[in-house]
């Protein structure tokens, strides 16, 4: 590896950087909306389990008239969607902060490199 080749790998790590500080804003952003919009759908289904007065069906099975304490977990697997989807987010938030760690240590690689040959 040249000094200047080195010095092109460094350039490059630096804008994925910046790249990657952009993509880490979305994904908190869509981590923060899944998790309200499971959470709002959770709420809105243990309303609608405590307070309906017909059946509910779901997934082939019926609910009518639950007992108070079967209703949060009835709700949850009501909402298993949203819950994939909040899940879904999370990891996809983490493994963005996970990419950028191995850009920056990429970049150390490369600045320690560039050191040396620069000292040739």
């Amino acid at each position: 590896m040249d000094i200047i080749n080195v010095a092109a790998k460094i350039e490059e790590k630096i804008k994925l950087l910046e790249k990657g500080r952009l993509l880490l804003d979305e994904r908190a952003q869509a981590k923060a909306n899944a998790i309200a919009e499971y959470e709002k759908s959770l709420a809105k289904t243990a309303m609608l389990l405590k307070n309906s007065d017909d059946p509910i069906v779901f997934d082939g099975v019926t609910f009518h008239k639950l007992p108070v304490t079967l209703i949060p977990q009835a709700a949850k697997g009501i909402c298993y969607q949203n819950k994939i989807n909040m899940d879904l987010a999370e990891s996809r938030y983490k493994i963005a902060i996970e990419g950028l760690r191995c850009i920056e240590a990429e970049l150390n690689g490369y600045q320690s490199i560039f050191r040396h040959l620069d000292e040739k």
